[in-house]
């Protein structure tokens, strides 16, 4: 067994449909945050996978944090 910690698949401003498309394909996250903020890019681990709704890491962040939903505590 592995010391590394699980990698963790991040939702970012999943709002519509495209949710349950890139859950067919990704399957589900761990963690859906609302918007790419400073908490999301803080809480993204080397080895996370982060799909967006829309853009990439590049895009600038969101000037308030959001809050985020956890799978663990759905």
């Amino acid at each position: 067994m592995s010391d590394d910690p699980p990698r963790v698949v991040h939702y970012v401003g999943f709002r519509d449909d495209r949710y349950w498309s890139a859950f067919r394909v990704f399957g589900g996250p761990r963690v859906i945050h609302r918007r790419w903020d400073a908490r999301a890019r803080r809480d993204i681990g080397e080895d996370d996978v982060v799909i967006f709704a829309e853009g990439d890491e590049t895009q600038p962040l969101a000037r308030w944090n959001g809050d985020d939903l956890d799978e663990a505590l759905l």
